[in-house]
Formats: C-alpha cells, sequence, structure tokens
C-alpha cells in the first residue's frame, strides 16, 4: 500500500483524517476543484462518476483550491453549499488547500511529480486537474483540466483501477 494513504487531510465538515479512509479502500479520482471557474460545470459529472461506480468501491475526492484566479474564495460551508445546492454532489470533500508551491499540501507535492499521458509532471496546470489512484494508492493515470471527467480516456482508466 502506497504511503499516499497515509497522508493526512482535513474534510471540508474540519474532521481530521487519512486519504486512505476517504477512498475506502478503493480506486479514488482526485480533483482540485473550485467553485468559479469556467471548468465548474465539471462537478456534474463528478458526481454522475462516483454515482456510477460508487458501489464498486470507487470515490472522487474533490479538494477545493484558490490558487487560479481567486476562483474559490468561499468559506467551507459555502463551498459545502454551493455543491450540495448546485451539483448535488456527496462524494467527499476536503478542506481548501494550496496545490502549487511552498504552501503546497502535502498531497499534492507528491501528485505532482506524476506525469500525465505526454510524460509532463509538474505543478498543477488549472482547476479540475485530476488523478487517478489505484485502491493500494498509487498514481496511476493524471488527467488535465480540460479533460472531461466522462471522457473515454478517464472511463477506461477507472474501470482498469476497478478490475485490478
Amino acid at each position: 500500500m502506497s504511503d499516499l494513504l497515509d497522508l493526512p487531510v482535513t474534510t471540508l465538515q474540519g474532521e481530521e483524517t487519512t486519504l486512505g479512509e476517504l477512498t475506502r479502500g478503493g480506486p479514488a479520482l482526485l480533483v482540485n476543484v473550485a467553485s468559479r471557474c469556467g471548468l465548474t460545470p465539471q462537478y456534474a459529472q463528478l458526481e454522475g462518476l462516483q454515482r456510477e461506480y460508487g458501489d464498486r468501491g470507487f470515490t472522487v475526492v474533490g479538494v477545493p483550491c484558490n490558487q487560479f484566479a481567486g476562483q474559490e474564495p468561499g468559506t467551507a460551508e459555502e463551498i459545502a453549499g454551493f455543491c450540495s445546492a448546485t451539483y448535488g454532489v456527496t462524494f467527499p470533500m476536503t478542506e481548501k488547500v494550496e496545490v502549487n508551491g511552498p504552501g503546497a499540501h502535502p498531497l499534492f507535492q507528491r501528485l505532482t511529480a506524476a506525469p500525465d499521458a505526454t510524460g509532463a509532471a509538474g505543478d498543477v496546470q488549472w482547476n479540475f486537474e485530476k488523478w487517478l489512484l489505484s485502491a493500494d494508492g498509487e498514481v496511476v493515470a493524471r488527467f488535465r483540466p480540460p479533460t472531461q471527467p466522462d471522457a473515454p480516456e478517464v472511463r477506461h482508466a477507472i474501470e482498469s483501477a476497478l478490475t485490478s
């Protein structure tokens, strides 16, 4: 099992836990999210993936971040209310964190080392960048922000992670 799963995270509700507890021992799609971004409608697709694959052990984990043009300015309560009321989000979300730079959360210090399909690693480019983790916590795919959560390549990667 990857020590990524042992990393401490705090939920949007302020509960301290680990990434492994949030992912419930199954594959997970981690996504840095924002409420006021042109890509915010991806929440609907993320929730669709959670509903479609959740009973098979898959979990979406949303990680709010305000580092990109101030597009996640709200409090934890405002973020939770927006996601629930606007997109019916049921998947777990962490507290708002930094994903790039010296203040980056330890989770993102590790995730940004993973390459995307072109072999490029490094900083998060924008809101709604996605990482697929296997059940044992290994990064198996990285998808840049423009890739829709229900794109064929994302679905294929999720299906593969669920059957491995």
